[in-house]
């Protein structure tokens, strides 16, 4: 009887393990094809034809000056923009608004961010390398 006790709890830890094994890939790897956001930056006062963008793609890293960062920064952020930790930057006190603007997937979520800020420099100290398209 003691045998077939044990030999029924090597089959239950067996197939838990089994389980978790077949569960645990599809869990833990991001969907990396389908990320990639449409990114915007405009001035205030500007023509709307006027601003920057870029077309962000994860897999592999592409479409934009610093796509390997911003990448980086976003898959640590989980795709939520306002989750990046904010660079500790002294920037001018100048108000030139600019307007970010991100729309597309990540994670199999949409994404739909929009944040006007005081100026350029407030713009990277807040979003990293996202919205680092260049001048």
């Amino acid at each position: 009887m003691t045998y077939f006790t044990r030999a029924t709890a090597a089959a239950g830890v067996f197939l838990a393990a089994a389980g978790l094994l077949a569960a645990g890939p599809a869990q833990a790897a991001p969907q990396l094809h389908g990320n990639r956001l449409h990114l915007t930056i405009t001035r205030s006062g500007a023509r709307a034809d006027s601003g920057r963008s870029a077309l962000l793609r994860c897999l592999p890293p592409h479409g934009h000056p610093y796509a390997a960062e911003a990448c980086a920064e976003l898959t640590a952020a989980r795709g939520d923009i306002d989750r990046i930790p904010a660079r500790k930057v002294f920037c001018p006190r100048i108000y030139s608004p600019v307007t970010a603007t991100a729309h597309g997937r990540w994670n199999g979520r949409m994404v739909d961010f929009r944040r006007t800020y005081t100026n350029s420099c407030e713009l990277r100290a807040r979003t990293g390398s996202v919205f680092d398209l260049g001048d």
